[in-house]
């Protein structure tokens, strides 16, 4: 039987910002050496999802490319709204605010989509049809405008995520709920990505399972909004395949649900992996903030890629779309 596909996404962008700085800087571009030779030493093959200021990187671009002629990386679009051309205000500050691509105007946002597509193509000299869209946010006119440009397949999408929560307002309106959303690839809507229908976009969502106890699922109704975050905070309701530095065991435990679920669906089946590409930098993130949190990172995926490598086999996001087959 044909095992089912380990994607790995990388959200190839500037270093630490998640502090919104005002000068954005690529010095993790120098820190992908070693986490592309720990992916192919298991046969798998990541899928840089690339936004502005790395497609501009000359760091990134003299190490991508000959991966990208060997076939063993993949380079996808990766979209932030606010300092991706052509640049039009759209808050009092735009740098600090960081707004969605889908809260702009309809003719901005397909030219930022066309702009960013023909500078990825050119620059990298392959064809570009795999994506996710910055924070997160994603809609029908967003995938129209994919679609126009020829994309093929999307991972924007986060199961069991309500983003309108999570974060809340400024800018909730535009917040997506993706709490409802089916856990495996299908074709989407464009009335509504958050639904099976029959455009030609095919959405693989993140890998994200609930891992909720009877207990604490029965107190979340009634834990109001400060209880809720302190459970959130010791008990998720859901888990990502996405390392955060200390939940290799329940990585390990939502990769062999994974797994389960992948082999019930043939070649259909995948886990997707996601981390962003200054997580593997010092200091790079809130999340790995020195040597020994990225030693420790790269234990806890060493052992994730192992487990992986017995029953997944690696595939990009634009070969798992040519397996998956047609819109039906």
């Amino acid at each position: 039987m044909t095992k089912p596909h380990f994607l790995i996404t990388i959200d190839t962008e500037g270093d630490h910002l998640w502090s919104r700085p005002r000068e954005i800087t690529t010095a993790n571009s120098a820190y992908l050496e070693r986490f592309q030779e720990l992916c192919e030493r298991h046969g798998f093959k990541p899928v840089y999802l690339t936004n502005y200021e790395m497609a501009l990187c000359p760091v990134f671009h003299r190490f991508v490319m000959p991966r990208l002629k060997r076939g063993t990386a993949e380079l996808g679009m990766h979209l932030h709204a606010w300092n991706s051309p052509p640049l039009v205000p759209l808050t009092a500050d735009d740098m600090s605010e960081q707004p969605l691509l889908i809260a702009y105007p309809e003719p901005v946002l397909r030219e930022k989509v066309a702009v960013m597509t023909r500078l990825l193509r050119e620059r990298f000299e392959t064809p570009v049809v795999s994506h996710r869209a910055g924070r997160w946010g994603f809609d029908g006119v967003y995938a129209k405008a994919l679609l126009e440009q020829g994309y093929t397949v999307d991972c924007s999408v986060t199961p069991l995520i309500d983003w309108a929560e999570r974060l809340g307002v400024p800018g909730a309106p535009h917040w997506p709920d993706y709490s409802r959303c089916p856990h495996e690839a299908y074709f989407v809507d464009l009335a509504d990505i958050r639904r099976p229908g029959r455009s030609a976009l095919l959405e693989a969502p993140m890998t994200i399972l609930p891992l909720d106890t009877p207990l604490v699922r029965s107190l979340r109704p009634v834990a109001g909004r400060h209880g809720a975050r302190v459970l959130n905070r010791f008990y998720p309701a859901a888990e990502w395949l996405r390392p955060t530095g200390r939940n290799l065991n329940e990585m390990l435990r939502v990769l062999e649900r994974a797994r389960r679920r992948a082999m019930e669906q043939g070649r259909a089946g995948y886990a997707e992996f996601m981390l962003h590409s200054s997580e593997f930098m010092p200091g790079g993130s809130p999340a790995f903030p020195d040597e020994a949190s990225i030693e420790r990172l790269y234990a806890h995926l060493e052992k994730l890629f192992r487990a992986a490598a017995r029953h997944f086999q690696g595939a990009t996001l634009a070969e798992y779309r040519a397996a998956h087959g047609a819109a039906g």
